[in-house]
C-alpha cells in the first residue's frame, strides 16, 4: 500500500513511484498534538479547537471582570463566585522556560493601529482590559505519554532559535494539553538523590526513558515525513521539467538523512532495553554515543537559515513544491483514529532545532535517578558534559541571530526583555505584558479572539527608546490616586490561597474528582490574580519626551532596577526616533506572542505539581562583607525573598559609612512562605533631602549591585551554616545562611535560669521588678516611639540577629549599661528584641488557658455577643498580663497612626504580633510545619483577627474593665 505522503508527492510530480523505507516496529506512543492551522485535518479537531478557543475567551472575560471588580473595590475574594477554570502554569524559572524564540506567522491577524504617534490605547478601551488566563505554554520538553505539540517555527521566519545550553533540573515528563487537562506525570519527587531508595530510583529511570522513547518515536516519524519527498524530488531534478534543482534539494534537506539514521539507530537499540526492563539494564553507552554524534546538528544549525530561505523562495516560484511543502503527512500511532497528521515542511525543518536539547534534559533526569555506583553513571555524566559543551558552542553562533522584525533603519530588532507589570491606567490597576525590543518599549495585553483565530497581543502604547526618559525623583509628578487594597483583604487572600492549596492536596491524595480539583484551582487563581494585581507599591515611571507619562507599580526595587538598567544599556547605542506605521506596528505586535520569554502570569497556581513548593520556616542569613567598590561610599544591603508569587523586602543592614570594604557581620532571621529565591541588593545611602521621590515621599538611594540565588532545600536545610558569595556588577557580597523549620523556631521553651527575663513567666518578672509592666517592654516601647515610629516597616523589617542577642543578654543580666546600649542600637534590633521577648514567654501573653475561648469568641457573628465575650476574656487575664497587653496595645495604635510614613497599618501590626501573643506553648504533635496551610492556617489567621479586634476597638481602660462585671463564664 502506497503511503499517503508518497501518494501526495507522486500525484503532484507525475513521476514513477519511488518509496522510502518505513519502520515496521510497533508504535505505541500517544498521538502527537498538531498545530492549530492543521486541526481541521484531524478527526474532531475543528470542534476541539473551537472549544479551546471558547474556553480562552471565557477566561479572558473572567480576568477582565476581576480587574473591573478590583478597580471599584467591590470584590472580596472570599465571597467570589466560581468562574471558569484557568489552566495556566506559573512563570517558569530560567531552566524551565521555552528554549526557543520564534517570530510571527505571515497570516497573523491584523488590527487597526494609529499611523502617527506612539499611543495606541484607543485600539481597545481600558474598561475591557483583562489578561487571558490561558497561559499554559510550558517548556517544550519530552513527554512521558508521547504527546508533543507540533510547534514549528513561524512562517516567514528569519530568526534562529536560542537554545538553553545548560538546563539544571528535570523537565516535564507529562505536559498539560492546551485544553488545560491534567495528565498523570511520572516526574520524580524532588530531592530523590542518587543511591537513595535505589529501587524506586531505578523505576523512575524506566519512567524517564519511556517518556523519552515515546517522544523519540514521534521525532523519527517527523524526520521520515520530511525525507519522504526528497527522493521523488531528486528523481525529477534530472528530467526536462525539474521541480527543484539538485542544489536546492541538498540545501533544503541538508543533513536530515544523517540525523534520521543517528536517531533511528539510537531508538532501535534503546527500545528493547526499555521493553525488557530489569535493574541490570545499562544504556549509558547509547547516550554517550548519541552525544558524540551531535556534530551533525552543528552543520544543520549553520545551514538552517539558508534552508528556510531556499524553501520559501522555491514555494513562491513553484506551485508543485508549494503544495508538497504545505501538507506533509506525519505518521501517527497505529491505535489512533488519526493515522496521519498534516504538517508544513517549514515546521518539520524546525524539529531538529527543537530536539537538540532533549537529550541534555533527559540526561539530567537519568543522573538524578541513577545510583552513583551504577555502571551507567560515569557514561551519563560524560554524555551530559559533551552535550552541554556542544550547546554552549551552538549558542555563541546563533544568539546574535535571534531577531524579530526589521527596524526603520533596516537593522534587526531583537526582543531583549519581557514580563508582566501592573500599570496604573485611569486610576486603576491593569496587568500588562511589557516587551523591550532593541529600539522600542511596547506595552500590550492579550486581546480577545473569536473561535478559530490565533491569540494575539493588542498594543496599548509604545515608546521608541530614543524618546524614552526616566523622570528624576524631584521632577516626577505625584502618583494618580489609586485606591489600595486594604491590608486585611490582602491577608485574607493569602489565607484563602493557602486553604485552597491544602484542599487541592487532600483531593489529590484521596484521588478526588478532577472536576473538583479544577474548581479549586480556578478559585485559587482568582485570589492569586487579585493579590498580584493589588500588592505592588513601588513606582516605576517612564516618560515619552513628546508628551505622555506612564506609571507601573512593582513589588520590588530589584525589578525596577532590572528594567531601568536594560533600557539604559540599549539607549547607549545610536538610536533614532521614529513613528511606526499601522503595518509595522501590526508586525511588531504580532511578533510578541511568538517571541515572548515569559509566558505565564507569575502566580503560584501556575506551578506544576512536580515543582518544589518552596521553603516554609525561618532563614537565618549573616551578611558578612562586600568588596569591589571603586570609591568610598555609605553602603548597606537589603534582603528580599519571594512570597505568593512576588518579592518582599525582609531585612536591611546598618549603613557602613565612607568605605570601599564594608564589614557588616549582621545576622537576620527571615520568615519564608513558600520561598524559592533570596535576593541581596546593595545600596549607596543618599542623605540629600532634595532627592525625594514624590510617588512615595522617600529619599532615593542608589543601587550599587544586586544578585539572586535559588534556595535549594538540600543545601539550606542543614544544621550548619552554608557560606556563599554573590556577585553583582563587579561587587562581591559574602554571606552565610541556614534554615530552621517553623515548628522548631516557634517552640516556646521556658528558661532554665529564672533570674533573667527571657523565657520567664511575666508574673515572675513583674513581681521581681515590682512593676506593672516588665522593664524590657517599657524601655523598648519608649525607644521605638522616640526614634523609630516613622521607620518604614518598623516591626516588619528584621533587626540584626546578633544585635538582638546582645540586647537579650544585657536585659537578662540586668546590666547597668542597658539605656546607653539602647540609645546606640539600630531601631529594628530594638523592635526585634521586643518581639523576641513575647515570642519566648513560656506561655503566651494571653495565656494557654484562655486560648480556646479567644478562638471561639472571635468567631462569634453577633457584634454584641462578640464585644461582651472579648472584653470578658480580657478581664479574666492575670493583672500583669492584662496591664502589659493594654500597654502594648496603645503603643501599636500610636505606631499605626504614622502609617502614611512607616507603612505599618493596624493589620500589618496584628499580623506581626498576633501569633506572638496568642500562639499556645504546646505545638500540636503533627508533622513538621512545612506547607502553606500550616503557616496560613485557620488558627494563625484567627490569632491575627483577635489582636486586630482589640487594635480596632476604642481605647480600653484597665480600671473600666475591672468595674464592669458580666454574668457568664469564660467557657464561651
Amino acid at each position: 500500500m502506497v503511503d499517503l505522503n508518497e501518494k501526495f508527492v507522486l500525484g503532484h510530480l507525475l513521476v514513477a513511484p519511488c518509496r522510502l523505507g518505513g519502520r515496521d516496529e510497533a508504535e505505541k506512543p500517544a498521538r502527537a498534538g498538531s498545530p492549530h492551522r492543521w486541526m481541521h485535518l484531524i478527526h474532531g479537531g475543528r470542534r476541539q479547537q473551537q472549544q479551546q478557543q471558547q474556553q480562552q475567551q471565557r477566561r479572558s472575560r473572567d480576568l477582565e471582570q476581576l480587574e473591573a471588580e478590583a478597580k471599584d473595590g467591590r470584590s472580596s475574594p472570599l465571597a467570589a463566585e466560581e468562574r471558569p477554570r484557568r489552566g495556566a502554569r506559573e512563570h517558569l524559572p530560567p531552566w524551565r522556560r521555552k528554549r526557543f524564540l520564534r517570530v510571527p506567522e505571515r497570516d497573523s491577524p491584523s488590527h487597526s493601529s494609529p499611523e502617527r504617534g506612539s499611543d495606541c490605547s484607543h485600539n481597545s478601551s481600558d474598561h475591557e482590559d483583562g489578561f487571558s488566563a490561558d497561559f499554559s505554554y510550558g517548556a517544550d520538553d519530552y513527554d512521558g505519554e508521547g504527546n508533543e505539540e507540533q510547534k514549528g517555527p513561524p512562517e516567514g521566519s528569519e530568526t534562529m532559535p536560542y537554545i538553553d545550553e545548560s538546563p539544571t533540573m528535570s523537565p516535564q515528563l507529562s505536559a498539560r494539553g492546551q485544553g488545560g487537562g491534567d495528565s498523570t506525570s511520572p516526574t520524580p519527587p524532588e530531592g530523590l538523590a542518587p543511591g537513595v531508595e535505589a529501587g524506586k530510583g531505578l523505576e523512575m529511570r524506566k519512567l524517564v526513558l519511556s517518556g523519552f522513547l515515546a517522544s523519540e518515536e514521534i521525532y523519527i516519524n517527523q524526520l521520515e515525513a520530511l525525507l519522504l519527498p526528497m527522493k521523488p524530488l531528486k528523481a525529477t531534478a534530472t528530467t526536462s521539467q525539474p521541480v527543484l534543482t539538485i542544489q536546492q534539494i541538498e540545501t533544503i534537506f541538508y543533513k536530515i538523512q544523517d540525523i534520521y539514521e543517528i536517531h533511528k539507530e539510537f531508538y532501535d537499540n534503546l527500545c528493547p532495553k526499555v521493553q525488557q526492563w530489569d535493574s541490570q539494564v545499562t544504556m549509558g553507552h547509547l547516550f554517550q554515543k548519541l552525544a558524540s554524534q551531535l556534530g551533525v546538528y552543528k552543520a544543520f544549525v549553520d545551514n538552517y537559515k539558508v534552508a528556510l530561505e531556499t524553501a520559501e523562495k522555491c514555494s513562491q516560484s513553484n506551485n508543485q513544491f508549494q503544495k508538497i511543502s504545505e501538507e506533509l503527512k506525519v505518521k501517527g500511532p497505529k491505535d489512533s483514529k488519526d493515522s496521519h497528521t498534516s504538517v508544513t515542511m517549514e515546521a518539520l525543518l524546525y524539529k531538529p532545532i527543537d530536539r537538540v536539547t532533549r537529550s541534555t534534559l533527559v540526561l539530567h533526569d537519568l543522573l538524578k535517578h541513577t545510583p552513583v555506583d551504577h555502571p551507567d553513571y560515569p557514561l551519563l555524566q560524560d554524555a551530559l558534559r559533551i552535550s552541554q559543551n556542544f550547546l554552549s558552542s551552538i549558542n555563541e553562533d546563533i544568539d546574535p541571530r535571534r531577531t524579530a522584525v526589521t527596524t526603520p533603519k533596516g537593522e534587526t530588532r531583537q526582543l531583549v526583555k519581557d514580563g508582566f507589570l501592573v500599570e496604573v491606567s485611569e486610576s486603576s490597576r491593569k496587568l500588562r505584558h511589557v516587551f523591550l525590543f532593541t529600539d522600542v518599549l511596547l506595552c500590550a495585553k492579550l486581546k480577545k479572539t473569536s473561535a478559530g483565530k490565533h491569540q494575539q497581543y493588542d498594543c496599548k502604547w509604545y515608546i521608541p527608546l530614543a524618546d524614552l526618559v526616566f523622570p528624576s525623583p524631584e521632577e516626577s509628578e505625584a502618583s494618580p490616586q489609586v485606591h489600595p487594597f486594604p491590608d486585611h483583604e490582602l491577608e485574607d487572600m493569602k489565607m484563602k490561597i493557602s486553604a485552597l492549596k491544602s484542599e487541592i492536596q487532600k483531593e489529590k491524595a484521596n484521588k478526588g474528582q478532577s472536576r473538583a480539583i479544577e474548581r479549586l484551582k480556578k478559585k485559587m487563581f482568582e485570589n492569586e490574580f487579585l493579590l498580584l494585581l493589588n500588592s505592588p507599591t513601588i513606582p516605576f515611571r517612564i516618560h515619552n519626551r513628546n508628551g505622555k507619562s506612564y506609571l507601573f507599580l512593582l513589588s520590588s526595587d530589584y525589578e525596577r532596577s532590572e528594567w531601568r538598567e536594560a533600557i539604559q544599556k540599549l539607549q547607549k547605542k545610536d538610536l533614532q526616533a521614529f513613528v511606526l506605521s499601522s503595518v509595522e506596528l501590526q508586525v511588531l505586535t504580532g511578533s510578541c506572542f511568538k517571541l515572548r520569554t515569559v509566558h505565564n502570569i507569575p502566580v503560584t497556581s501556575n506551578k506544576d505539581d512536580d515543582e518544589s513548593p518552596g521553603l516554609y520556616g525561618f532563614l537565618h542569613v549573616i551578611v558578612h562583607s562586600a568588596k569591589g567598590f571603586k570609591q568610598s561610599a555609605n553602603l548597606y544591603c537589603t534582603l528580599e525573598v519571594d512570597s505568593f508569587g512576588y518579592f518582599v523586602s525582609k531585612a536591611k543592614t546598618r549603613v557602613f559609612r565612607d568605605t570601599t570594604e564594608p564589614k557588616w557581620d549582621e545576622e537576620f532571621e527571615i520568615e519564608l512562605e513558600g520561598s524559592q529565591s533570596l535576593r541581596i541588593l546593595c545600596y549607596e545611602k543618599c542623605y540629600d533631602k532634595t532627592k525625594v521621590n514624590k510617588d512615595n515621599n522617600e529619599i532615593v538611594d542608589k543601587i550599587m549591585g544586586k544578585g539572586q540565588i535559588q534556595l535549594d532545600p538540600q543545601t539550606v536545610e542543614t544544621k550548619n551554616w552554608h557560606t556563599d558569595v554573590i556577585e553583582m556588577n563587579g561587587i562581591k557580597v559574602e554571606f552565610s545562611m541556614k534554615f530552621t523549620s517553623r515548628d522548631m523556631s516557634l517552640k516556646r521553651t521556658p528558661s532554665k535560669k529564672q533570674t533573667g527575663v527571657f523565657g520567664v513567666k511575666i508574673s515572675v518578672v513583674t513581681k521581681r521588678e515590682r512593676s506593672k509592666v516588665p522593664y524590657i517592654v517599657r524601655q523598648c516601647v519608649e525607644e521605638v516611639e522616640k526614634r523609630g515610629i516613622e521607620e518604614v516597616g518598623i516591626y516588619r523589617i528584621s533587626g540584626v540577629a546578633t544585635d538582638i542577642q546582645a540586647l537579650k543578654a544585657v536585659f537578662d543580666a540586668n546590666n547597668k549599661d542597658i539605656l546607653l546600649m539602647l540609645s546606640d542600637m539600630d531601631i529594628n534590633a530594638i523592635a526585634g528584641t521586643l518581639k523576641l521577648y513575647f515570642r519566648e514567654l513560656p506561655e503566651p501573653l494571653l495565656t494557654d488557658r484562655l486560648y480556646p475561648a479567644f478562638m471561639e469568641g472571635i468567631a462569634l457573628s453577633d457584634p454584641a455577643a462578640k464585644e461582651n465575650c472579648m472584653m470578658h476574656l480580657l478581664r479574666t487575664l492575670p493583672d500583669p498580663n492584662l496591664i502589659t497587653f493594654l500597654f502594648l496595645l496603645e503603643h501599636l495604635k500610636r505606631v499605626a497612626e504614622k502609617e502614611p510614613v512607616n507603612k505599618m497599618s493596624l493589620h500589618n501590626l496584628a499580623t506581626v504580633f498576633g501569633p506572638t501573643l496568642l500562639r499556645p506553648s504546646e505545638v500540636e504533635s503533627k508533622a513538621h510545619l512545612t506547607s502553606a496551610a500550616d503557616i496560613w492556617s485557620h488558627d494563625v489567621m484567627a490569632q491575627v483577627q483577635v489582636l486586630l479586634y482589640y487594635l480596632q476597638h476604642p481605647p480600653i481602660s484597665f480600671a473600666e474593665l475591672k468595674r464592669n462585671t458580666l454574668y457568664f463564664s469564660t467557657d464561651v
